[in-house]
């Protein structure tokens, strides 16, 4: 990663502190305040110290000092618990922000862009990277601040006290910053490799684990298991990378601090003995003066370990943040970011020149022309890779386009996504039902439709056909990935979901493959209802359900390559005989 790529990262990371600056200067401030706690202390202590024994004051008159020594401990204990808590809350936060950040990314640029990534990396990226980002906004940020403040008030401090002691720490206290960005410089791209391997192991076992079964059957789960066994080797020897610069970089960190309070140490020694005369102003070296400078050092140097310290956390979170960047700043002006209103009433299409892309803006399908009008039934056929997914992806705004795409005479890119998906459903071959029961999953697509509608959408798709079967009817749970329910029952389900809201626009995308004959016939006596009830695009490989649709669309090589209605299609021949020749021989 080079320093430019680096200053974007860390220059990003910063604005997203924005969110939570009110908290972050709360934690500075009380930095601060312990620091005042720490002079504070060590100035009493001090002052017991010469009292008890260069003056031999007695122990009685001393007993105010040792009452205050204990409120500032017990005060610094209250502060420094603070300022973690309110650290922890900045931190929780900035991640449950950029979590929504993210989410909300991933709904508005729809599956196409899910698919493109395994899920383990989707996950790696949502838990595990934004986690470690944590302590760049907990700790980093501000320890920034105190780093140069504490210091510069402990020289405040010392310089009237002996200004060769601050003298020392003020030149040694640059080498510490120095040789800290030194080691860390490679610290970044550790990190950044340690991510990129944790995804793409978190992919690789996620996807082996859902395809476990199928390993099995072929014998090839001994070469996964050494394929996972290399992937998490490699995974291991980045992290020691890391944990190898962090470890060099405390060292280095401690190594200077340790050699600046030995200078100072040394030089305090040689002035009680008398051989040094320098530094007090003339006075003389007393108690007070050495044991104040020597109890201070270190708290000197703290903030500087603190950031040294911390120092890892923004090398973590610069690598934590490339692919969120890069995610979180992609331009998807041509997906449909638009705020215009859908017109209401009926649907209409009207494609001209239309090319579908993918989401890195390679084409799909296309060119495509096309009028749908208002309470048409249009069934598209066609191979597999014809382009027949991809027209409704991008007929639901999941997938950009260039050329003009219209929906009641609105371009589509300039509709609200949000708004403009009210207004339709959209039935896959392979439906998911993330609730935990058959109410909540169907009521996902109207909240608040009534008990009537519930039961008249139950009674049109066949639902009620096997509610008695299960126990607790619709109030049933239906296990994880719906493992309660047949694959006919969840396409039912999936159905009346997507109807009870109903829609102006009804896409459907396979919606009887895996099915069986009774499952088929009764979505299709369900779907013969409720297609004619709005414009609805059907896709599938089932010639036998689309006779009594408007329009048959036979695509081929991303263009609609015959169009018409069923009848006189098979009767012509072209495409549409080829397809169904096809069909047959499978």
């Amino acid at each position: 990663m080079n320093k430019n790529k680096q200053q974007i990262l860390v220059c990003w990371l910063k604005s997203q502190s924005r969110q939570v600056n009110q908290w972050l200067r709360l934690s500075m401030l009380l930095g601060l305040v312990s620091a005042l706690i720490i002079v504070a202390k060590a100035s009493i202590l001090t002052a017991l110290l010469q009292a008890f024994i260069m003056d031999h004051t007695p122990r009685e008159s001393l007993k105010n000092y040792f009452i205050a020594l204990a409120a500032l401990f017990a005060l610094r204990a209250t502060v420094n618990y603070s300022r973690e808590q309110v650290g922890f809350i900045a931190g929780s936060m900035l991640r449950r922000k950029i979590r929504a950040q993210v989410l909300d990314r991933l709904e508005r640029l729809g599956p196409a862009w899910i698919h493109g990534k395994p899920a383990g990396s989707w996950s790696s990226m949502l838990l595990e990277q934004i986690e470690n980002m944590h302590d760049f906004y907990a700790h980093y940020l501000p320890q920034m601040w105190l780093s140069v403040l504490v210091p510069l008030m402990i020289l405040i401090v010392i310089f009237p006290i002996n200004w060769a002691a601050g003298l020392i720490l003020f030149l040694t206290a640059p080498l510490i910053p120095l040789f800290m960005a030194l080691v860390g410089m490679g610290a970044a791209d550790a990190n950044q490799r340690n991510f990129l391997a944790l995804a793409r192991l978190s992919g690789y076992f996620f996807d082996r684990l859902r395809g476990l079964e199928t390993l099995r059957l072929f014998f090839c789960a001994q070469a996964e298991k050494e394929n996972i066994r290399d992937a998490t080797e490699a995974f291991r020897q980045c992290t020691m990378e890391v944990l190898q610069l962090a470890l060099l970089s405390s060292g280095v960190l401690e190594f200077f601090a340790s050699i600046s309070i030995a200078i100072a140490a040394v030089y305090f020694g040689f002035s009680y003995m008398g051989e040094l005369n320098f530094g007090s102003y003339g006075t003389g070296v007393t108690l007070f003066s050495g044991f104040m400078v020597l109890i201070l050092a270190p708290e000197f140097f703290q903030p500087l370990r603190d950031l040294g310290t911390f120092y890892h956390a923004k090398a973590q979170a610069v690598g934590a943040a490339e692919s969120l960047f890069s995610f979180l700043e992609y331009s998807d002006e041509d997906q449909g970011n638009g705020h215009e209103i859908p017109v209401e009433g009926p649907v209409n299409l009207l494609a001209r020149d239309l090319w579908i892309l993918a989401p890195d803006g390679s084409k799909l399908a296309g060119p495509l022309n096309f009028f749908v009008a208002e309470g048409q039934r249009v069934a598209i056929i066609g191979a597999s890779g014809a382009g027949k997914s991809s027209l409704l992806g991008v007929l639901m705004g999941f997938l950009p386009y260039r050329g003009s795409l219209q929906v009641n005479g609105q371009e589509l890119r300039t509709l609200s996504p949000s708004l403009w998906r009210k207004q339709l459903s959209w039935v896959s071959q392979n439906p998911t039902l993330p609730a935990v029961t058959l109410r909540e999953n169907i009521l996902l697509g109207a909240p608040t439709a009534d008990d009537f509608k519930l039961t008249q959408v139950l009674n049109n798709t066949y639902v009620t056909e096997f509610l008695n079967t299960i126990q607790g009817g619709l109030d049933s749970a239906v296990g994880e990935d719906a493992s309660r329910l047949s694959m006919g029952q969840t396409q039912r389900v999936a159905l009346a979901r997507a109807l009870i809201c109903d829609p102006k626009l009804l896409l459907l995308d396979e919606p009887t493959a895996n099915l069986d004959v009774h499952s088929e016939r009764l979505v299709m006596h369900a779907l013969e209802s409720a297609t004619r009830r709005q414009t609805t695009l059907l896709v599938t490989h089932h010639l036998q359900i689309i006779t009594n649709f408007n329009v048959v669309w036979v695509m081929s090589g991303g263009i609609i390559a015959q169009q018409g209605r069923y009848t006189d299609l098979a009767a012509s021949g072209g495409p549409l005989a080829d397809f169904a020749s096809q069909i047959q021989e499978l």
